[in-house]
């Protein structure tokens, strides 16, 4: 009787897509880090500041939904941010629930400086355009699946969505 040779690992970790990704973020957060200092502005906060770029004034939940996180992670953020002189919080005049956070001057004008991070990174990476490009829309595929994928019974995914 012959045996059957063993097929691949399913477990081997460098098979793992949760472990690339994991290994990627935490890679290209890193040559974030150097370009955002100067800003004053760690990868997270910088996150908040380009979704605040694209419309200012926006609620935190609509922050919240855009950025997928949770209030309870992102209050800290605009906190610091807020200390930062970037952008201010506001309750809303029509419904006190309702936090408001729009950009103050120096947060606008804070763009101009980070407009050189995008080109800087990809120098960095030292990859294409096109492969960062078609990288872009896998990860983006990646993401619109997880979001269809059901969530088991107590397991919380935030997404910040209504």
């Amino acid at each position: 009787m012959e045996l059957a040779e063993p097929g691949p690992d399913v477990l081997a970790l460098d098979r793992q897509v949760c472990f690339a990704l994991a290994v990627a973020s935490r890679s290209v957060n890193a040559l974030y880090r150097p370009l955002l200092e100067p800003l004053q502005l760690t990868h997270p906060q910088y996150l908040v500041m380009l979704a605040l770029w694209e419309r200012s004034p926006r609620s935190v939940k609509d922050l919240s939904g855009s950025l997928r996180l949770d209030s309870a992670t992102l209050s800290p953020l605009l906190k610091r941010l807020e200390a930062l002189g970037y952008c201010t919080r506001r309750r809303s005049a029509t419904d006190e629930r309702m936090l408001t956070v729009e950009l103050t001057g120096r947060g606008r004008e804070l763009r101009i400086e980070a407009e050189k991070i995008p080109p800087a990174i990809v120098e960095r990476l030292g990859m294409d355009l096109d492969e960062l490009v078609d990288l872009h829309r896998a990860l983006s595929r990646v993401i619109a699946a997880t979001d269809r994928s059901p969530v088991p019974a107590g397991t919380e995914v935030p997404t910040g969505s209504p």
